[in-house]
């Protein structure tokens, strides 16, 4: 077993792991932190993404020990107490979900996606940088008319993703 120590959602967090144990499953079942899913285990569907030192990270494709020291963000440390974050307003307001399963894994790549483009998102780019994750359900229209409305929403310092 190996101790790592890391930062989750601004807690210092840290716990004992085998040398297998992929970072998903410390955050999900060491810190019962599951609102990042297990999709697929081979980091095809991004269920799972969340931030790892500001960037977008496949969450199964990582060991636990690989994040000893880093700063991880995941979909529960997103909102500001009763605040949402922006593209999780926007979700919710473009109803950018169905089944819900996808949906923390395509926030925290929307997230990500908007912080690299703050000169804002057109469609085209949108859907380019979905590739890696994967919604089984609506067909994306609704996910990228909420990605679009955040990143508009942040591009001019809006409170509302409408």
């Amino acid at each position: 077993m190996t101790n790592v120590t890391m930062t989750v959602n601004g807690q210092k967090v840290s716990g004992s792991v085998e040398g297998r144990t992929l970072l998903v499953q410390f955050l999900r079942d060491t810190l019962g932190l599951t609102g990042t899913h297990v999709g697929c285990d081979t980091s095809q569907c991004g269920a799972c993404t969340i931030h790892l030192d500001g960037k977008s990270v496949k969450a199964c494709s990582l060991l636990a020990v690989q994040a000893e020291g880093a700063d991880i963000v995941t979909i529960e440390g997103l909102a500001e107490g009763d605040v949402l974050h922006p593209v999780q307003a926007a979700f919710k307001e473009h109803h950018g979900l169905q089944c819900g399963f996808c949906t923390p894994g395509m926030i925290m790549a929307a997230t990500d996606m908007i912080r690299r483009h703050p000169e804002g998102l057109d469609e085209k780019t949108v859907r380019e940088e979905l590739e890696g994750n994967i919604c089984r359900c609506t067909g994306y229209h609704n996910i990228v008319k909420a990605i679009m409305a955040a990143s508009e929403a942040v591009k001019t310092g809006s409170t509302k993703a409408a």
